[in-house]
């Protein structure tokens, strides 16, 4: 284990997308023995789980104007360049070359990889692995998010393995970057972007529980947005 981690660049990134992969392919098998029933109630409480996770990580916010112009303007912005269409066409594309015939493997894709890669823990793992420490967050957040990988590979599909992708390339490029971020990535600037982030958890959750359909990837700019708001106003 030693070995690895000091042989493997961005190890904690790694291992973190290892435990999705390794989650899911877990909860991939469960689900074939699952009566559908137990799938859908399953399915419900991951619902529930996100909505409650939403919630917890909005409440972080410190300023409610920050957090009131990073979520309007950057779901503007979202919006217009219309990125859900774009992560849509590659969970499509990634389900066609696979030839997967889960009706949910797009949903599953998105929801999930937004789910593993909005929140502190992603922010903080890579500032201190990228600063030369031991990443214990990342072992941490990998033991959480294969054991939500398993649950949600049990109800959602296959399309939960593939999140693992954008997870090793979004907290591996701000381990890379760890030097310049640390100087931004203050504990003001983290809380609000994590509260922001919450936000997009909660359209998340609403969407898995089919009460109302959110375009949470058209959001993503808000997280960027309330960074920079957070940054000029502490």
């Amino acid at each position: 284990m030693d070995f690895f981690f000091s042989h493997v660049p961005a190890s904690g990134s790694v291992l973190n997308a290892l435990a999705i992969v390794i989650g899911s392919l877990a909860g991939l098998a469960l689900h074939s023995r699952l009566p559908q029933r137990f799938v859908a109630i399953t399915f419900q409480g991951l619902g529930l789980l996100t909505l409650f996770l939403g919630v917890f990580m909005a409440q972080r916010t410190q300023s409610f104007l920050v957090m009131a112009f990073s979520i309007v303007g950057g779901s503007l912005l979202g919006e217009y360049l219309d990125l859900e269409k774009g992560l849509n066409r590659l969970g499509e594309w990634t389900k066609a070359k696979i030839r997967s015939e889960n009706e949910k493997f797009t949903e599953a894709f998105v929801a999930s990889s937004l789910l593993f890669c909005v929140g502190s823990m992603a922010i903080l793992g890579a500032i201190e692995e990228g600063m030369g420490e031991f990443p214990r967050l990342f072992v941490t957040k990998s033991l959480m998010d294969g054991m939500a990988s398993a649950a949600m590979a049990a109800s959602m599909g296959p399309g939960i393995v593939f999140s693992a992708i954008p997870v090793l390339l979004y907290q591996g490029g701000m381990t890379f970057l760890a030097g310049t971020v640390q100087t931004v990535m203050t504990q003001p600037v983290i809380d609000e972007v994590s509260a922001v982030g919450g936000l997009l958890l909660l359209g998340i959750g609403l969407s898995i529980l089919e009460i109302k359909r959110v375009k949470a990837v058209n959001m993503l700019p808000a997280l960027l947005l309330a960074g920079i708001l957070a940054s000029f106003f502490r």
